[in-house]
């Protein structure tokens, strides 16, 4: 699903400098497979993000990379035995290894991702990153945060607080990092999961550059309650510390978390809800997070971009418009003289194209896109297609 575009642009700290030889590129960075906790082979998960048009994705099982020996006991149930069929039909018994335990189960042995790798991997067509899923607990708190492009296995670390545990398993990808030399970036998944990580949580760390702004899992509140704040509402908080703190801009992104690849639905944790659209030199996890570290990426539900731009000064875009569809631009943000009013309203404008020119009382800017068009099985019922712009500081 990539596509060229002609005026490009890098971030740095939230700012553009013009390239004339970037694509946007679509992928998904949280994925489950029957290596941990999701209901599908890892092949069959890949087939479906490369047929519904991604560019790359993730396998992020929870404590575990997909190498080694692993067998996986099929339920006694008519999903898993379908899927089992399908399997078998789709690549034949001289691929799928199983066999039958006393009691007359079927066990599968799941193909590592240097086996499967090769059935979908094209250059400069589709990807597959390592990843995992570093799960980690403080008191009853899930501290799930998810490593793009690990090289090695990290064992959740231990601490005092949710603080310190997050803060440790940071730590330990940035080593991972500087020792293998290649990159990887750690995003906080699913902050309101369980209600687990408070924006105080996320302000008090050093390091960390991502987090989950949408997560298509049914039992992750997006939306906040009466009592405790939004995604968005969270990052804008947690973007004001940081900023007045001296730290680089947090970035939001959007994913799947899938779970269930069988039955659709809105109780299901089911793929296609999320995704980034990453602008990048190449289909390669170097150029693709080093645009990302920088901010040159969206995340969506739906709404596509035709162009993005920020030259310092203005932040400009419009949307790939799609007929009897309306578009809604919301420009966000926060001003120096009044930071307690994080993410206030800036500016707002309906049509498919808006720009905002940053004033010196602006700490920061970020854009929304909300359409009319409803979210084809959607994380909440009654949920429009979206898409959330990153946010950028003035020159």
């Amino acid at each position: 699903m990539k596509y060229a575009i002609p005026t490009l642009s890098l971030l740095v700290f939230g700012l553009f400098s013009c390239s004339s030889s970037k694509e946007w590129y679509k992928g998904n960075l949280h994925t489950h497979s029957y290596w941990s906790d999701g209901d599908n082979y890892p092949e069959m998960i890949m087939d479906w993000y490369k047929t519904q048009g991604y560019d790359f994705a993730v396998l992020s099982d929870h404590n575990i990379l997909q190498t080694g020996e692993k067998w996986k006991l099929l339920p006694k149930a008519p999903m898993h035995e379908i899927a089992f069929e399908n399997y078998l039909e789709k690549y034949g018994k001289d691929w799928v290894e199983s066999r039958t335990d006393s009691a007359g189960r079927i066990e599968v042995r799941l193909k590592t991702l240097e086996e499967y790798r090769p059935l979908f991997e094209e250059k400069g067509k589709f990807l597959i990153i390592r990843s995992e899923e570093v799960s980690a607990r403080f008191e009853q708190k899930p501290l799930h945060m998810n490593v793009t492009n690990i090289q090695e296995y990290i064992e959740p670390a231990t601490g005092n607080s949710v603080t310190e545990v997050l803060q440790k398993n940071l730590d330990l990808v940035k080593k991972q990092r500087e020792d293998t030399g290649h990159p990887m970036f750690l995003h906080i998944n699913h902050p309101n999961f369980v209600w687990a990580i408070t924006p105080e949580d996320i302000m008090a760390l050093t390091g960390e550059r991502f987090f989950e702004v949408y997560n298509g899992h049914p039992e992750v509140h997006n939306y906040g309650d009466s009592l405790r704040p939004s995604m968005e509402a969270l990052w804008d908080r947690v973007q004001v510390a940081y900023l007045q703190a001296g730290k680089p801009l947090l970035y939001g992104l959007a994913v799947d978390d899938a779970h269930n690849y069988h039955i659709f639905g809105e109780k299901q944790s089911n793929p296609g809800r999320g995704w980034v659209e990453v602008r990048a030199k190449s289909l390669s996890p170097e150029d693709l997070i080093e645009s990302m570290e920088t901010g040159d990426f969206y995340a969506s539900t739906g709404v596509m971009l035709e162009e993005l731009d920020f030259d310092g000064d203005r932040l400009s875009l419009s949307v790939k418009a799609e007929e009897g569809i309306s578009y809604t631009i919301r420009f966000f943000g926060t001003k120096k003289s009044n930071p307690e009013a994080a993410g206030i309203l800036l500016e707002e404008e309906a049509g498919t194209k808006a720009s905002y020119a940053l004033t010196a009382d602006d700490l920061y800017v970020r854009a929304k896109v909300t359409s009319t068009k409803s979210k084809e099985n959607p994380y909440r019922p009654g949920d429009m297609e979206e898409a959330w712009i990153q946010p950028v500081v003035k020159k």
